[in-house]
C-alpha cells in the first residue's frame, strides 16, 4: 500500500502540466498512465500537434519545463492569416502588433509530453507508475486505487485527466453533457511548394475549416481538415494524389501544390461538457471535463490552464494546512474553469455556425465581420492577445 497527497490518472499534456506545476511545494504526488508517458519521436514529425499559446509557453518557462523540450520539433507562427473561401472576408494577425516574437508555437504533442516527463522525472515530491486502474474505491477521507500491477494506491485527491473518455469521471458519477458537431476531423502532415513563413493559416469553407499549421520544416505543414462525415468520408476515399487536388482546391494553392508527408487519420468531433467537475476527493481537468471543435487550435491551452488553476489552488490549501480533498475548497477552481470552458464552447459553436454552409446572408455577415475586424487594431488586437492567453 503506497500514500500519497494526489494522484494524477492520466500522463498526457494536461496531467503532466498539474505535475510540473506542483514541483515547489510539499503534496506528494502520482501520475499514473498504462503506457510510458515518454515514447521516442519518429524521424519525421507526428500529425498530432497542438497549438501552444504565449501564456502557456509562459508557465513551461516557469516552471523549468520548456528547457527539456526538444526544440527542433517545435515551431514558432508569428502570424495568422484567415479567410473565407467563398467570400471576400479576409483577416490578418501579426506578432509585431503586439510587441511580441511570436503569437505562439506549434508542437508535436509527443515532443511536449516527453519535455514534460523529463521535467516532472526530476521532481523529488512525484512518482510516476506506468499502470492502468482496475477500480476506484471512494471514501469520506481517501480514496483508495487497485492497480492492474496488483499494487493499491491511497490518495487525499484523486484528478482525472484521463482524456475524453475519461475513467475517472464515470467511476466518480460525475455526467456530462455532450453533442455531435456533425464534423469529421482529418489530420496529415503535408509538404508544400511554397513556404509557410511561420504563418498559421485558416481557410473556412462550405462544408467546414481547414487548418495549415507550420511545422518546424519550412516546406511542412500540419493540416486539420474539419468536414461534414459525408464529406469527409468522400476526402479518405481518394487516392493521395485526388486528396492533394482537393486540398489545393480548398486552400485556394496558397502555398502551391501540396504532397502528402504522413498518412491521412481521422476522428470524429464531439462537445463534451461535464455539469460537475469535482466532488469530495475527485476534481476533473482537461479533456477528462470538457471537449470543444479545434478550429481555434484552443483545447490544449483550455487544459493547460485547467491544470496551472488548479496547481496553484492546491498548493494555496495545503499551505494554509486546508484539507485538498473538500469539494468545497476544491470550488473556486471549478466555478471558474468551468466558466472558461463555456465561454470557450460558446465561442466554438458560434464560429460553427456562422462559418458553416454557403447561405448568402451568412456569407455576406462573415465577409463583412472579417473585414471590419481586419482593419479596427482595437478589436484586432482584443482577439490575438486572447488566442495568446494574455
Amino acid at each position: 500500500m503506497q500514500h500519497v497527497d494526489i494522484a494524477i490518472v492520466g500522463g498526457g499534456i494536461v496531467g503532466l502540466t498539474l505535475a510540473a506545476a506542483l514541483k515547489n511545494c510539499e503534496l506528494q504526488v502520482a501520475v499514473i498512465d498504462k503506457a510510458a508517458c515518454f515514447q521516442p519521436l519518429g524521424d519525421k514529425p507526428s500529425a498530432r500537434v497542438s497549438a501552444i499559446n504565449q501564456a502557456n509557453i509562459s508557465a513551461l518557462k516557469r516552471t523549468g519545463v520548456w528547457s527539456y523540450v526538444q526544440q527542433d520539433r517545435a515551431s514558432a507562427y508569428t502570424d495568422m492569416h484567415v479567410w473565407d473561401k467563398d467570400s471576400f472576408g479576409d483577416i490578418r494577425f501579426s506578432c509585431d502588433e503586439m510587441g511580441s516574437d511570436a503569437l505562439g508555437v506549434i508542437m508535436e504533442n509527443q515532443a511536449l509530453v516527453n519535455g514534460l516527463a523529463e521535467a516532472v522525472a526530476q521532481q523529488s515530491n512525484v512518482q510516476m507508475l506506468t499502470t492502468g486502474i482496475e477500480r476506484i474505491l471512494t471514501g469520506p477521507n481517501q480514496t483508495m486505487l487497485m492497480l492492474d500491477n496488483n499494487d493499491a494506491l491511497s490518495c487525499r485527491l484523486l484528478v482525472g485527466a484521463d482524456g475524453a473518455n475519461s475513467f475517472v469521471r464515470k467511476q466518480a458519477g460525475l455526467p456530462i453533457t455532450f453533442k455531435d458537431y456533425e464534423h469529421t476531423a482529418i489530420v496529415a502532415n503535408i509538404r508544400t511548394q511554397e513556404p509557410h513563413n511561420q504563418v498559421a493559416r485558416q481557410a473556412f469553407t462550405p462544408t467546414g475549416p481547414l487548418a495549415l499549421l507550420p511545422m518546424s520544416d519550412p516546406h511542412v505543414c500540419s493540416i486539420v481538415w474539419s468536414q461534414s462525415p459525408d464529406a469527409a468520408s468522400s476526402l479518405l476515399a481518394l487516392s493521395d494524389d485526388g486528396f492533394c487536388h482537393a486540398l489545393n482546391a480548398a486552400s485556394n494553392t496558397v502555398l502551391g501544390t501540396v504532397s502528402l508527408e504522413t498518412q491521412r487519420a481521422a476522428f470524429p468531433l464531439t462537445m463534451r461538457y461535464a455539469r460537475d467537475w469535482a466532488k469530495d476527493g475527485v476534481v476533473l481537468v482537461g479533456d477528462a471535463a470538457h471537449t470543444i471543435h479545434p478550429l481555434a487550435g484552443q483545447g490544449a491551452n483550455l487544459g493547460m490552464q485547467d491544470a496551472l488553476a488548479l496547481a496553484e489552488l492546491l498548493i494555496s490549501l495545503a499551505a494554509e494546512g486546508k484539507d485538498i480533498g473538500l469539494h468545497k475548497h476544491l470550488r473556486p477552481y471549478e466555478r471558474s474553469r468551468k466558466t472558461e470552458a463555456m465561454k470557450m464552447i460558446a465561442a466554438m459553436d458560434g464560429f460553427k455556425f456562422l462559418f458553416d454552409g454557403d447561405d448568402p446572408l451568412k456569407k455576406l455577415i462573415r465577409g463583412v465581420g472579417l473585414s471590419v475586424t481586419n482593419k479596427l487594431d482595437t478589436v484586432k488586437n482584443a482577439f490575438v492577445s486572447h488566442a495568446m492567453g494574455l
